[in-house]
């Protein structure tokens, strides 16, 4: 203190610096409605909430809604989806009108028509599939969109496309194994490798979630695998994870001309952020292919990385050109609906009890950056440039809506 004024003192070291005021964030738990309708496309299977979820969330003082039968191709019942809590409703537009919408597939304009403003949807966006129809209803609508393939953990990686993808890559080595011994669609051979013959020979395209996963199956029952990829870092973590055994190289032409007229099977599992797959495998090269040979193009959803690769379905899976058997189903995960189901199911409950909690999903974006990478609307905005871009709509940053309506 001074000496001629004993009141004054002056400040020390470092207090005269900016502190950082720390404000305590307390949340309101809210209570929400979850609406689940039947999928419209017969291509998709899946459901996004298994009844034991469906419990989870009613022990929470959620409300659950379900579309009568919404379960049934996922082998859920409506009698096990109400003994967890769910009210099971027959008016599709009930459904519509809960404050979370969840779908697996994107919604038709009718069902977007449906959905009040403010309300959340959550479903996969397909961006290659959509069109500016379907953007502007949403945006007409003021509701907020999310494609939960494009939400973060918090590790900064891709928990619903990583997840699909495993079960993807293993489905792959199954769907292989069946049609390689279709007698229609095949030349009778078993998958794998035995005393005295050569093992079948599988070559795949890509070296992410699907390859680890369809690599690792097919190795496990004998085959001789090959992985081509552009990214060395991938193939050499591929090589790390499943040893030696396992050949790779580059995304070079002739290597892979090569490769595939030996090979048993070929699987296209190479995606791109842009959303569009390019075509590595010419129509020649499949032509070159043996007979009875099987490709899966796990890439179709982006276009196809082969040439001769078109859309099919579940009901109507595989076509035959050059000789070789195409299988280029888009959901390939809807094929075990069950499994699928319950991993989406691992991935939505934890999130929506978390959303509860925060008092609702606009807290949440705001909380959560790793969760708001989903949103490409947001209250009737635009929020995600590439769409902007591709269809000419204006679009304004998320951070800078969140900051405004609080």
């Amino acid at each position: 203190m001074s000496e001629n004024n004993p009141q004054i003192r002056f400040a020390g070291s470092g207090e005269l610096l900016p502190q950082e005021e720390m404000l305590e964030t307390i949340w309101k738990k809210n209570s929400l409605t979850i609406g689940i309708p039947k999928e419209s496309s017969p291509n998709e299977n899946r459901i996004a909430l298994v009844p034991d979820a469906v419990k989870l969330l009613t022990a929470n003082d959620h409300r659950v809604f379900i579309e009568r039968q919404a379960g049934a191709m996922s082998h859920f019942s409506d009698h096990e989806y109400a003994e967890a809590g769910a009210e099971i409703v027959d008016e599709k537009s009930r459904i519509f009108a809960a404050d979370i919408v969840l779908k697996i597939t994107p919604p038709t304009l009718d069902e977007i028509a449906m959905m009040e403003k403010r309300k959340t949807l959550f479903s996969i966006l397909q961006l290659p599939l959509r069109n500016k129809a379907y953007f502007q209803q949403i945006i007409n609508g003021k509701i907020t969109a999310l494609a939960f393939e494009h939400i973060l953990d918090k590790s900064g990686g891709l928990p619903i496309k990583r997840s699909m993808s495993e079960i993807i890559g293993n489905a792959t080595i199954m769907i292989a194994s069946e049609y390689l011994c279709h007698p229609e669609y095949g030349k009778g051979i078993m998958l794998g490798g035995f005393p005295g013959l050569a093992p079948t020979e599988i070559v795949i395209i890509g070296a992410g979630t699907v390859a680890q996963f369809a690599a690792r199956t097919a190795l496990g029952m004998g085959a001789y695998v090959k992985v081509f990829d552009n990214a060395i870092y991938k193939l050499r973590d591929l090589q790390n994870i499943l040893g030696g055994r396992l050949y790779t190289s580059i995304l070079e032409p002739k290597l892979i001309d090569v490769a595939i007229r030996t090979a048993d099977v070929v699987i296209a599992a190479k995606h791109t952020s842009s959303g569009i797959a390019s075509c590595f495998i010419t129509e020649d090269m499949v032509r070159s292919m043996k007979p009875g040979s099987v490709i899966i193009d796990v890439s179709i959803d982006q276009g196809g990385c082969f040439e001769t690769s078109k859309p099919t379905s579940h009901q109507h899976p595989v076509f035959i050109k050059h000789g070789v058997t195409h299988y280029c189903v888009p959901n390939i995960a809807s094929r075990v609906p069950h499994t699928a189901s319950w991993s989406f199911s691992n991935f939505f409950a934890p999130l929506l009890i978390e959303a509860g909690e925060m008092g609702g999903i606009d807290n949440m974006l705001k909380a959560n950056k790793p969760f708001s990478k989903g949103v490409y609307v947001y209250n009737g905005t635009l929020t995600n440039q590439e769409v902007s871009k591709l269809f000419h709509l204006p679009f304004q940053h998320l951070d800078l809506l969140l900051t405004t309506f609080y």
